[in-house]
Order: C-alpha cells, then structure tokens, then sequence
C-alpha cells in the first residue's frame, strides 16, 4: 500500500503506536509462571483499552484453522505463530519468547514484534538477541527511495551469518501492509538462492510505502518445521530462535519508523 495524504499517513501512525504502548505495557506484566493464555489474555485487555482490536484473530490462511490468539507468543524453539493454546506450560527463567502484536485501529493496522527473555538469559541467547535488534536496525537504515528491496536482505544477511553467525530462517518475511494486514511485497531476509526465487527483490522503494520488515533468526539452522494443519513454525534442529519486527514508511527523506520506540524496550523481563 502507498499512502501519499498526511491523514493517512496519521492513522497509520496511530495504529503504531498502539502496537508499541502494548509491548511496553506487556513488559511490566511478564514473568515467570505465565501460561501463554493468561499472557495472550492480557494482550487482549490491553488492545481493548487501546482502543483497538486484534489483526490476528480469527485470521485466516490456506490449509490452517482461523488464528485462535490475539497475539503470537512463539517460545525458545518456536520462530513464529505460536498460539495461546499450544502449550499450558508455565513460563520459566531464561525461556526467550517472541510476542508478535498486530492490531486494527480506526481501520489500520499496526504489526511488531520483540523478544524478551525472562528473569534471565544464557550468554548464546543475548548474543542472538543483540543480534537481533541490531540487524533490524541496519536493515531499516537501507529502505531509502529508489533502492531495491534487495539491499534490505542483503544488508540483513551481511550482518547476522557473516558477521555474528547465526542463521535466518528462509521462506518466512516481511510484507506490505496498511488497511490489510498482509499485502505485497514480499520482503525476504535473505538473497535469492536462483532466478525468479523472490519476484519483487528489485522493487524500488517508492516514497508513500508501508512496509512491515521482520528478521527471524536462529542459532543452529536456517530450516523450520511445522504441522501444516497448526499455526507454530519451530527450527528444525530445536534451536533458539528470536523474531524483530518494525513498521517502516518510506519518505523521500529516509525510512520513518512508525513504531519507533520499540527499541526502548529491555531484553529481559519479569526480573
């Protein structure tokens, strides 16, 4: 979606901000002992004293049941779309858990991600995380108009395999977004490995664009599993996994983080 009218470019804002002023919230909430239901509970509480009301609810997606969470709470192994149900497990101390928050306010959307750790963190786990973070910084830095969406992955994957050596998970992405909550393109975290892998990898940024950038990285491996008839996506070799993600629009004056903010946010909770 392309938005050129400051009205629009306003309620895409606002719909932001509500995605970082939940995280927040949820960071004074989180701590050990939590059922991914009762943390998904609160996120639902929160959106509705925001204001607003959950894009993934009830979302639907080819060869899946409707989403069942208001949020995805994907722990440790888990990369993304965790669900509130998957596990009655409790939280513990040092269990890293990516809780990806999408709402709609007045008829927007506003998507992002963060990881936290609770109470504590393993030194391979902070170095993933720190790796995280600052991956998702670089890539922001490069959506700059007229560049192609490739330099996003090719500054992403630069950094986390070459220079950390961790691994980002293929076939998952960022994406388009604004009155819907997916939409093209498809912005890949990695290069294409052969011809026509990634169609829109030479699209140029055009001023007006909202785009949701989302690294997903792992220690051990790039592969993930999952039950085509369930929502979680977890790395195939059962290794850490952490997921950060930003609403970006693109201005003739540079990428503007719609959820700015999110970076305040600590990597360690509940402590």
């Amino acid at each position: 979606m392309v938005i050129t009218a400051q009205r629009e470019i306003d309620a895409a804002r606002a719909a932001a901000r509500c995605v970082v002023e939940a995280h927040h919230r949820l960071t004074d909430f989180l701590r050990t002992g939590q059922t991914l239901s009762e943390i998904d509970r609160f996120v639902a509480e929160t959106l509705t004293d925001l204001d607003c009301r959950s894009a993934f609810l009830r979302y639907r997606m080819k060869g899946h049941p409707p989403f069942p969470s208001h949020a995805c709470l994907s722990p440790n192994r888990f990369v993304v779309h965790g669900t509130h149900d998957m596990t009655a497990a409790p939280t513990q101390p040092g269990d890293l858990l990516s809780v990806d928050i999408g709402v709609i306010h007045q008829g927007w959307i506003g998507d992002a991600a963060w990881t936290y750790a609770i109470e504590n963190a393993s030194a391979e786990a902070r170095k993933l995380m720190a790796c995280g973070r600052e991956c998702l910084r670089r890539g922001i830095s490069v959506l700059t108009v007229g560049r192609p969406l490739i330099d996003w992955a090719r500054t992403v994957q630069q950094y986390v395999e070459s220079e950390c050596g961790f691994h980002l998970i293929r076939g998952l992405g960022g994406h388009g977004y604004g009155r819907t909550l997916h939409g093209p393109p498809f912005i890949s975290n990695v290069l294409p490995s052969r011809p026509g892998e990634w169609p829109d990898a030479m699209l140029p940024l055009k001023p007006g664009m909202l785009l949701a950038v989302e690294p997903m990285l792992a220690i051990g491996s790039s592969a993930t599993t999952s039950d085509n008839r369930k929502w979680p996506v977890e790395t195939a070799d059962g290794s850490l996994a952490v997921h950060y993600e930003a609403n970006i629009l693109i201005t003739k004056e540079g990428p503007c983080d719609l959820t700015e903010g999110m970076d305040e946010l600590p990597d360690i909770v509940g402590g």
